[in-house]
Parts: C-alpha cells; structure tokens; sequence
C-alpha cells in the first residue's frame, strides 16, 4: 500500500518536473492543433500501477486543447458555409454570365448575320447572292438599252429609206402628173384643133 502511494505521489510530481524540464522558448512553438498536441504529449507523465500503464494529463492543458480542437471545427464549419455561400453565389453567377453570353452570341451572330445579308424586296439575301442579282439586273438593262438603240437605230434606217422611197414616189407622181397634164393638154389641143378644123 505504501508503495502505491509513492507511485501515487511520484505520479503527480512527474508532470511538474516534465513542464520545468521540457519547456521551450514560446516563440518556437508550433501554434496547429498538431503542434499543441506534441507538447501536450511531451508534458505528460505516465506511471505503472497493477501492470497497466497510466498517462498523467493536466486538466488544464487538456482543456486548453479541447477548447483550440472546438475553436477550429467551429472556424472550420464557418468556413464551409462561408465557401459554401461563396460558391452558390458563383454558381449563380456564372449560371447569369452563361445566359448572358448565349443572349450575346446570339444578337452577335444575328448582327453578323444582317451584316452579310441585304433587304431585296423585303427578303434577306447575302452580299454575295445580292451582288449577283444586282449585276443581274444591270447586264440585263444594259443588253435591254443596246437592243433598244439597235432597234431605234433600224427603226431609223428604215423610216429614213421609206422617207426617200416616199420623196423618189412623190417625185415620180409629180413627173408622172406633170407628163399626163401635159398629155391631156396636148390632146385637148388636138381635139381642139380637129374640132376647129371640122367646123370649117
């Protein structure tokens, strides 16, 4: 029994003996939960009783750790809601940029689109397929205009043969009246003049 109590006691001095012995400059010591685990560690004492062996802990360093252990699950909790919080908000962020750049590429593309097409008659044609219907159009006024001026230029011609042919006619007929005027002249003279002699 006196042999218990000495264990006992020695039990309770040796963690007294171990923080004297064993303290180390503050400044040096690790702050993490780790850190403050190994110290807690190397203050602790143990001692035999019965054949178990028995680690001798400070309440108050025990709790000291508990309460650090306690303070950083809650900083940690918080820090996932907070991440958490964080991380919705981008989701939903980057859900609006997506709609946003979708509305974007669309009024891009439909922009892009009007650029490179032209209204033809209220239809949307492309630049290429409007530069050909224009070009379409012009060959087919300028040939129009040639086959015009062809046509007036015959038409011309034409009207200025029948005009000669009309004038040589006229001339003809002027001729032609002159020469039976003077035919029908010429025979009243001689009905006259074969008159004029039966009467005497």
């Amino acid at each position: 029994m006196r042999r218990l109590r000495y264990l006992f006691a020695i039990a309770a001095l040796t963690p007294l003996l171990n923080l004297s012995a064993q303290q180390s400059d503050p400044s040096t010591e690790d702050p993490s939960l780790v850190g403050q685990f190994q110290r807690l560690e190397k203050k602790s004492g143990n001692y035999r009783a019965n054949g178990i062996r028995y680690e001798v802990i400070r309440l108050t360093d025990l709790n000291r750790i508990k309460q650090n252990v306690f303070d950083s699950i809650n900083k940690a909790n918080q820090s996932i809601k907070s991440l958490s919080a964080t991380i919705t908000n981008n989701k939903s962020e980057i859900e609006s940029l997506n709609a946003r750049l979708q509305e974007t590429t669309a009024n891009l593309k439909t922009v892009t689109d009007e650029k490179d097409s032209m209204s033809f008659f209220g239809a949307q044609v492309g630049k290429g397929t409007y530069k050909l219907i224009l070009w379409g159009i012009i060959i087919g006024l300028l040939l129009m205009l040639l086959l015009f001026i062809y046509k007036f230029r015959n038409s011309n011609v034409l009207t200025s043969q029948a005009k000669e042919a009309l004038a040589d006619l006229e001339k003809e007929f002027e001729e032609h009246r002159r020469r039976a005027l003077e035919r029908e002249q010429k025979i009243s003279r001689q009905l006259q003049d074969e008159l004029n002699k039966n009467k005497k």
